[in-house]
């Protein structure tokens, strides 16, 4: 009887076709949301500590809410259309984009809306067959770049984020703009500064003896550290540098859907300029698409579920789709583009093979939102360290950057050192860009560019210009 009443299951997600058993997705679709889980503190931890062109900021709980709601939703689905064992949520790649790049420059209805877009112009990207063509145009090296850029990225987030890296006071008199720790001496002083440094130690520990749930269970040693450090030794709340939270009397609470359906679509062009907002949203555009491929491929290789020569994933026209719905369904949310996670490679290691893993998965995240008031004991101290850790561990992407190769070492330094040095994804991505051209054509190599790749840098060219430009226009 029971055999009978899995068969429908088996025969949809083609458990037993693909060696795979109820029993090892389930218990793939568990480690993948124990090994991503992470995603509900983060998220939360980046947007809300920036602010909009109006200095408004986000609610961190109905952040929380938003982010475990559109992150298990869009896992369901993927693992219902796409039948795969990939799990989704706020991208940490693109988090940051958002938070530091595209809200200062705009509302945070209108940095949503560009989410929107983006994920739109995914969605038509996914089928309308000119991937290959915008997969062609950009140079593996720089989309490598791109990821050792944004790893940079993030890491420097997490080190301001936890006050290991501050901003030189102008009274100081020189020209270096940040320093170590808050000190005037540029030490590291305190107990956030150790808690900061025994979590990252711990989070690395066990991530390099392949420990299930490494970040998330280092985050919760590090925020139960904190509690015993403020209740034993009686930290003033400001030594911390983040006020740290009493426990909340119930742990259980109704969804907070604060941020859901603030979207402005199009407003975003006009309070950040026409060519800034079309650079925006390619930004979110490049680094979601390429972010998503390179992770559905690699997980796919590793599940077996790759096919010919070339390595081609079955249903990846479908994969895409509900990809760009994520980003799509991030905007609507207010939680940051949705994309498939690298972790789930983890689920994938304890024998997951299809989408229903990540039905489990998705179902444990929505699980989550009864659960937000969890969140709000995490200090910065505790759960800056996974973007630390996450960050250098997309620095490995280096070993495939030919550095041998004369005419990628420039075009890829600017684009890896651009991003974090002026906090903005689009001006490294640009920068790189534009000098890859420029090489190409100063060295007799303008036809191996192509049109769109050109294009592409003119519009650059243009965004880094404009003032310029417009300076001109008035003069005229």
């Amino acid at each position: 009887m029971l055999r009978q009443k899995s068969a429908p299951i088996d025969r949809y997600f083609r458990i037993t076709e693909r060696g795979s058993t109820v029993g090892r997705e389930f218990r793939g679709g568990l480690t993948t949301f124990v090994a991503m889980s992470y995603i509900v503190l983060l998220n939360p931890l980046i947007l809300g500590s920036a602010a909009d062109r109006t200095g408004a900021t986000l609610n961190t709980t109905q952040l929380t809410t938003a982010t475990a709601l559109c992150a298990g939703v869009m896992t369901v689905l993927m693992g219902v259309v796409g039948n795969a064992p990939l799990a989704m949520a706020a991208g940490l790649g693109v988090i940051p984009v958002v938070a530091f790049t595209i809200a200062p420059a705009m509302t945070w209805p209108e940095a949503f809306g560009l989410v929107v877009l983006a994920g739109a112009a995914i969605v038509v990207l996914a089928v309308s067959g000119l991937r290959e063509r915008i997969i062609l145009a950009i140079p593996p090296p720089l989309k490598t770049a791109l990821t050792v850029g944004i790893g940079l990225y993030i890491a420097l987030v997490g080190l301001v984020s936890a006050g290991i890296v501050t901003r030189k006071p102008d009274s100081a008199g020189t020209t270096v703009p940040v320093q170590l720790g808050s000190g005037p001496d540029a030490h590291l002083v305190g107990w956030p500064s150790a808690l900061f440094c025994l979590t990252l130690l711990l989070m690395i520990v066990l991530v390099a003896r392949r420990v299930p749930g490494a970040i998330l269970l280092a985050i919760a040693v590090g925020t139960v550290a904190s509690m015993l450090v403020q209740a034993v030794f009686e930290v003033p709340a400001e030594q911390w540098g983040v006020i740290i939270p009493e426990v909340p009397g119930s742990l259980v609470s109704a969804p907070d859907l604060g941020t859901f359906g603030r979207v402005d679509l199009f407003g975003g062009f006009t309070s950040a300029g026409a060519v800034a907002g079309a650079a925006f949203l390619f930004t979110l555009v490049l680094s979601g698409f390429f972010d998503a491929m390179g992770t559905i491929t690699s997980v796919s290789r590793e599940a077996g579920l790759t096919t010919g020569a070339d390595g081609s994933v079955p249903a990846m026209g479908r994969i895409l789709l509900v990809d760009g719905f994520g980003a799509v369904a991030g905007g609507v949310t207010g939680s940051a583009p949705n994309t498939v996670f690298l972790e789930s490679a983890a689920g994938v290691g304890e024998g997951a093979r299809t989408g229903l893993a990540s039905v489990l998965t998705g179902l444990l995240f929505v699980a989550t939102t009864l659960f937000t008031p969890l969140a709000g004991v995490v200090p910065a101290q505790a759960a800056a360290p996974a973007l630390v850790l996450v960050g250098g561990m997309m620095m490995a992407q280096c070993r495939h950057i030919p550095w041998d190769d004369a005419s990628y070492v420039l075009p890829v330094f600017l684009t890896i050192a651009v991003i974090p040095f002026t906090y903005s994804i689009t001006n490294g991505i640009g920068a790189g860009l534009i000098a890859f051209c420029a090489i190409r054509v100063c060295t007799g190599r303008a036809r191996e560019l192509g049109g769109l790749l050109i294009g592409l840098s003119a519009v650059f060219a243009l965004y880094f210009g404009i003032e310029g430009v417009e300076g001109m226009l008035r003069l005229g």
